[in-house]
């Protein structure tokens, strides 16, 4: 696959995604860049934005093996990697696959469980494997997490740990619709009865395992030149030295950021990554791995600021 059809899969997939999603695009394009390069994203935003909806209609278009699952306080985390049930009528164990074992999870409402069920979802972000038993699992190469959380609510739900917030690529802020898209929204969906579904707005399948593979593989051929390296390790590092942070990123995010750079480039129909590329993704990138200094929180301070400042003060190559 050229990195001109890369580009077109893209645009095909948005298209559809837009047919059910009003006002979402650029939570699209992260979607999409996450997707080719192999991370998970954090959606944040408060309730009756399309976050879950949003993710049922970009599985829809990928034709990707789909699950769900709702984090409550009493869920366990055989409820999420499954277990294996001894058989009384064959004496032995047989493995009951739980939903991770699957193409696309959405964990909504992923803050609402406790700590020790949020970690059995640590191995299967980072090495895409379930270990029941002893025994490992391996998971679809394409396995992508897709979370969800309220940011306004804080009686019963649990902080991520920054273990796990530091295996999601991005970290998206969905905020409310302007006025113009939420007529939009309105006019269209205001007459629907029940709960929407990907095809009931005509969202249609735009590729396959097959295709997936080969756009990865073709994103994986995009240049990233040692002096846009040396800036993407520049940036992470300042996040390390600044005074308004108590925790900087780690270098799990300059890779993943160098990854999301590459896929970025491609959408575009670029064989090469420019500055221009990191600049753009180091927000989404890097707002949830940063842990404010207390003067900073005391000044009202914001992740986003922190790391809009750090742009502006480490020189990009030219």
């Amino acid at each position: 696959m050229t990195l001109d059809e890369v580009k077109g899969l893209g645009d095909r997939i948005a298209g559809e995604v837009g047919k059910a999603v009003v006002g979402q695009d650029d939570t699209v394009r992260h979607l999409l860049i996450a997707l080719f390069s192999a991370g998970h994203v954090l959606l944040e935003g408060p309730p009756g934005t399309a976050k879950t909806f949003l993710a049922q209609c970009f599985a829809a278009t990928l034709g990707l093996d789909f699950r769900r699952i709702q984090f409550t306080p009493d869920l366990m985390p055989g409820d999420i990697t499954g277990s294996n049930i001894f058989n009384f009528l064959t004496s032995s164990f047989s493995l009951t696959r739980g939903p991770v074992f699957c193409d696309l999870l959405l964990s909504d409402e992923i803050n609402r469980a406790p700590p020790k069920t949020q970690a059995a979802l640590l191995e299967a972000m980072q090495e895409r494997s379930v270990t029941l038993d002893g025994v490992s699992h391996p998971l679809s190469d394409r396995f992508m997490v897709v979370a969800t959380q309220n940011p306004i609510e804080n009686q019963g739900v649990y902080p991520l740990p920054e273990a796990q917030l530091d295996r999601f690529l991005f970290k998206l802020l969905v905020d409310y619709p302007d006025e113009a898209e939420e007529l939009r929204i309105v006019a269209t969906h205001g007459a629907e009865r029940g709960s929407p579904t990907p095809g009931r707005w005509g969202v249609e399948r735009q590729a396959d395992a097959a295709t997936l593979s080969a756009a990865v593989a073709a994103v994986a051929q995009v240049t990233l030149v040692d002096e846009v390296v040396r800036y993407i390790v520049r940036l992470v590092r300042a996040t390390r030295a600044s005074p308004e942070l108590i925790m900087g990123a780690s270098p799990r995010a300059a890779v993943m950021l160098a990854g999301a750079a590459r896929a970025a480039a491609a959408l575009d129909g670029r064989d090469y990554v420019v500055p221009d590329d990191v600049r753009a993704l180091a927000p989404a990138v890097l707002r949830h791995r940063l842990a404010l200094s207390p003067a900073a929180e005391i000044d009202g301070r914001r992740p986003e600021e922190v790391v809009a400042t750090l742009i502006a003060e480490v020189e990009a190559p030219r």
